[in-house]
């Protein structure tokens, strides 16, 4: 949803920091679209690929805090993901850190906004290592500034909103 809002606010070239109202209202439904596959097979495998994403961008500093383990476990749960990802999950904590694998993730420009927005929901985005590896990841997704803008501000605001 983050991703999908993003997205669409950029495309009406709204301004980056939402308004007090768009804070406080829910994450547009994005069923159906780009950025969640109506197909479940399709569904599953984009939600691996941002599990992929967010482990990654966990690992950006060397290690996997507590903290960064518990924001993603929390989209296991926000993404429907059972029992079998769990093993994606520890796989991808096993392997070394590959940027242009994380970025190859992403098939279409939506899929690489999601893939950005998963990273960025995963870590502390202001610590120096994190900061970088975003920055890195956005010029390989070769994402549009004004899209990275969007998703950091959408991902404040969601952040405000469980703080």
């Amino acid at each position: 949803g983050l991703a999908y809002k993003a997205w669409r606010d950029w495309q009406a070239n709204r301004p980056a920091t939402p308004s007090p109202q768009e804070t406080t209202a829910a994450l547009p439904a994005a069923e159906g679209t780009a950025f969640l596959p109506a197909d479940p097979a399709a569904r599953d495998d984009l939600a691996l690929r941002l599990v992929r994403a967010m482990v990654a961008a966990a690992k950006a500093d060397g290690h996997v805090t507590p903290d960064e383990r518990a924001r993603i476990s929390a989209q296991f749960e926000a993404l429907g993901l059972g029992p079998d990802a769990r093993a994606v999950l520890e796989a991808e904590l096993a392997r070394p850190l590959d940027l242009g694998e994380i970025a190859g993730l992403a098939h279409t420009p939506e899929e690489a906004a999601e893939v950005y927005a998963a990273s960025l929901l995963a870590v502390d985005p202001e610590g120096p290592a994190e900061k970088g590896y975003l920055a890195m990841l956005a010029a390989r997704l070769q994402l549009d500034p004004g899209l990275v803008a969007h998703l950091h501000a959408n991902a404040a605001a969601l952040a405000g909103q469980e703080g």
